[in-house]
């Protein structure tokens, strides 16, 4: 059993930074997909950015340039680093985890579905104000 845990939201200003944490032990020792989601207020929750196990990295068209995800296996963490906020950028953000690899589509540059993740975490809040 795999429990994401995300910390580091917060609310900025437009164009600041914030850098999202997501601990998630036990799942840096074998392969893996890991993504965050985003979910404003009244919308469906969407895809922000996914990593597979071998680098590989897709992104959603709104934040690629500004958004970089990244995992650091010796901390059992995955981040989300993010800049040049804009207040569109204003959900809770979630972290989630699946032993399975998701190589083939985050290779081509498209993300992974809801569906296809089995573990999530709460989420964090973060705020861009104008």
């Amino acid at each position: 059993q795999v429990q994401p845990v995300e910390s580091g939201g917060g609310s900025v200003q437009t164009g600041g930074s914030l850098r999202l944490s997501c601990a998630a032990p036990g799942v840096f020792d074998s392969s893996y997909c890991m993504g965050w989601f985003k979910q404003a207020s009244g919308k469906e929750r969407e895809g922000v950015a996914a990593i597979d196990s071998d680098g590989s990295t897709a992104y959603a068209e709104g934040v690629k340039g500004r958004f970089t995800i990244s995992g650091d296996n010796a901390k059992n963490t995955l981040y989300l680093q993010m800049s040049d906020l804009k207040p569109e950028d204003t959900a809770m953000y979630f972290c989630a985890v699946d032993r399975r690899r998701c190589l083939p589509l985050v290779a081509a540059g498209k993300l992974p579905l809801e569906v296809d993740f089995s573990y999530w975490g709460q989420g964090t809040q973060v705020t861009v104000s104008p």
